[in-house]
C-alpha cells in the first residue's frame, strides 16, 4: 500500500486493541446542544444519488422536499465520497476510516472481519446514551453491523419489483440456470427488469414500506435521545417508482452529456462500460446505447428519484408532527455519484471522476443562522464522523480519518481543507485520486504495489467536465508533481490550518 498519511491497518488493530481514548470533549457553541439536552439525529441515506435536485440547480428535477430540507439547513456544493461503491463509501462513512485504512474496497468481507473492535458512528452515539435505529439500506445489504444498533436492524419485506418484475427476475435466473450458469455467482447472475412504472402506491414498494416503518420508529423512540438512519434503495437501478412520479417528466425534453466519450489520453482500464447496464432485462446488447433508452434510463432514474423525495418528505412531516424538529439534526446524504451518459457511461458509478464521487449532502442543525446557504468547501464523508459527535457534544474516537466541518455551518465561506480523497480498484489496478479547488490528479498502482503506472490530470478551471487528460503534457509537469506530493501527504496534511 502506498504510503497517504492514513493509517495503516496494522496501526489501525493496534490503536483498537490498545482501547484508545477518545479525543477532548468538542466545546460548546451556537450549534452544540445545550447543557443537559441531547440533539437528536435523523440521517437520510440515499442510495446512488448524485446531485441531481433541484437545489443543486439541476433543471429536471422536481424535489420539493429535498429543496425545502436545503433552505433550512447548509447545502455542500463539493463534498465527495471515499470510494464511488455502495459498501466501501458506507463503512468508510459509518466506521470513521478511509478504505484503504479499513482494507474494505470492494462489497465484501464485512468490516468487523478484520476490525472487530471497530466504533461505529451510530454505535457510538448508542455508547452515549443514545437510542441507535435503523432501517433500510444503511450498511450495504447483507452486511448490517448488529453492534451498531440498539434494536436490531430493520427492513420491511416488500419488494423493490411489482408482482411482474418479481416474475420476470424468476424467468431470468431460470433461464440462466439452464444455460449452466452460476446462478449463485453475483457477477453472472442476470437482473430483472430494468425499470417498472406501476399504478401503485408508495407503500407497494420497498421504500415506501420502509419510510412507513421509519415513521412508525419516531413516534416510539420519540421521548429519547435517538440516532435514526433510514435508507432508501432508489435511485439505484432498476428503476421502479410509482407511476405519479413518472408522470412529473416529459423525456422529449431532456439533452444528454456531451462528453459521451472516454476522457482523451486516459488509461483504458479507468472508465467503467456498460455490462453492468445490460445484466437488467430490457436493454440492448448493441452500441452504441439507443436513443429512446437514454431517455427511459434518466426518465426513470428522475423518477425514482421525486419518489424518494415525497419519502423524505413525509418523513420530516412527522418529524415536525412530534415537535422533534427544534432538537433534531437532519442530514441527508447519497452514498456516491452516478454517471447518466457521462464518459459513455450509463445507470454506474465505479470510476475515480467527478461525477462518481461528488455526492449530494445537506445538514440542517436547530438554531443555524446560516439556513439556506451553500458551502463551497470541499468536505468529504470521512467528516460526517467527527461533525454529527461534535455537533452533539461527544468525544470524537481517536481512530476518525476526518474533520469536524461544524465552523463550515457557522461560516460556509470560510477557508477550509486543501483536498479531498477518493480511491477505486480497477482492472488490476489501484486509482488513488486528490481533488483539490482547481484539479483532480489520478494516480494509478498495481494493486499489489509498486511504482505509479500512470497518471490522469484534470483542470476543472478550464475542463470541468474532466475530458481531456493533461498529465502528458510537458506543461504541466511541475502540476502533477505538486499534486502527487500532496496525494502521497493525504489527508492529515490538507486539513484546515
Amino acid at each position: 500500500m502506498a504510503a497517504s498519511g492514513m493509517l495503516q491497518r496494522r496501526d489501525m488493530l493496534k490503536l483498537l486493541t490498545a482501547g484508545a481514548t477518545a479525543q477532548a470533549m468538542a466545546a460548546h457553541n451556537a450549534l452544540a446542544a445545550a447543557p443537559g439536552q441531547k440533539l437528536n439525529v435523523l440521517m437520510l441515506c440515499v442510495d446512488d444519488m448524485r446531485p441531481q435536485l433541484g437545489c443543486y440547480g439541476d433543471p429536471y428535477a422536481k424535489t420539493p422536499n429535498m429543496d425545502k430540507l436545503a433552505a433550512r439547513g447548509v447545502l455542500f456544493s463539493r463534498c465527495y465520497c471515499q470510494q464511488a461503491l455502495c459498501s466501501p463509501s458506507r463503512t468508510a462513512l459509518f466506521t470513521g476510516l478511509r478504505p484503504e485504512s479499513s482494507g474494505i474496497l470492494s462489497i465484501g468481507p464485512h468490516f468487523r472481519d478484520t476490525l472487530p473492535d471497530i466504533v461505529t458512528l451510530p454505535q457510538h452515539f448508542k455508547n452515549h446514551g443514545y437510542v441507535a435505529r435503523g432501517i433500510g439500506k444503511i450498511y450495504h445489504n447483507g452486511l448490517d453491523d448488529p453492534k451498531s444498533w440498539s434494536a436490531p436492524h430493520e427492513n420491511t419485506k416488500v419488494s423493490g419489483y411489482t408482482a411482474k418484475g418479481q416474475a420476470r427476475l424468476k424467468e431470468r435466473l431460470a433461464e440462466a440456470k439452464a444455460k449452466g450458469i452460476d446462478i449463485k455467482d453475483k457477477n453472472k447472475a442476470p437482473y430483472g427488469p430494468a425499470y417498472e412504472d406501476p399504478d401503485c402506491a408508495d407503500n407497494e414498494l420497498l421504500d415506501g414500506a420502509n419510510a412507513e416503518r421509519a415513521i412508525e420508529i419516531l413516534r416510539e423512540i420519540k421521548d429519547k435521545p435517538f440516532f435514526l438512519a433510514v435508507g432508501f434503495s432508489k435511485p439505484h437501478i432498476p428503476y421502479v417508482a410509482p407511476k405519479k412520479y413518472w408522470d412529473l417528466y416529459d423525456p422529449a425534453q431532456f439533452k444528454f452529456p456531451d462528453n459521451q466519450y472516454p476522457p482523451k489520453g486516459a488509461p483504458a482500464w479507468a472508465v467503467q462500460g456498460l455490462g453492468e447496464l445490460r445484466r437488467y432485462d430490457g436493454p440492448p446488447q448493441e452500441d452504441p446505447l439507443p436513443e429512446e433508452w437514454k431517455r427511459k434510463l434518466l426518465h426513470g432514474y428522475l423518477a425514482c428519484i421525486s419518489y424518494i423525495d415525497a419519502l423524505i418528505g413525509k418523513i420530516l412531516a412527522e418529524l415536525d408532527a412530534l415537535g422533534l424538529r427544534d432538537k433534531t439534526i437532519v442530514i441527508l446524504w447519497g452514498d456516491n455519484g452516478y454517471q447518466m451518459g457521462e464518459h459513455g457511461t450509463w445507470s454506474s458509478k465505479h470510476t475515480n471522476y467527478e461525477t462518481s464521487v461528488r455526492v449530494p449532502l445537506i445538514v440542517s442543525v436547530p438554531g443555524m443562522k446560516t439556513a439556506g446557504r451553500t458551502s463551497h468547501a470541499l468536505v468529504e464523508f470521512q467528516d460526517l464522523y467527527p461533525s454529527l459527535a461534535d455537533l452533539c457534544g461527544l468525544s470524537i474516537p481517536q481512530h476518525v480519518e476526518g474533520t469536524s466541518f461544524k465552523p463550515l455551518l457557522e461560516n460556509p465561506d470560510r477557508p477550509w481543507k486543501k483536498a479531498a480523497f477518493s480511491v477505486y480498484p480497477r482492472g488490476g489496478y489501484l486509482g488513488r485520486t486528490i481533488r483539490t479547488d482547481r484539479w483532480r490528479l489520478v494516480e494509478w498502482r498495481k494493486q499489489k504495489g509498486g511504482d505509479p503506472v500512470v497518471y490522469e490530470l484534470y483542470d476543472h478551471q478550464t475542463d470541468p467536465q474532466e475530458n481531456v487528460n493533461l498529465a502528458d503534457d510537458p506543461k504541466y509537469a511541475a502540476t502533477v508533481k505538486e499534486l502527487a506530493a500532496q496525494l502521497a501527504a493525504g489527508w492529515k496534511a490538507a486539513r484546515p490550518d
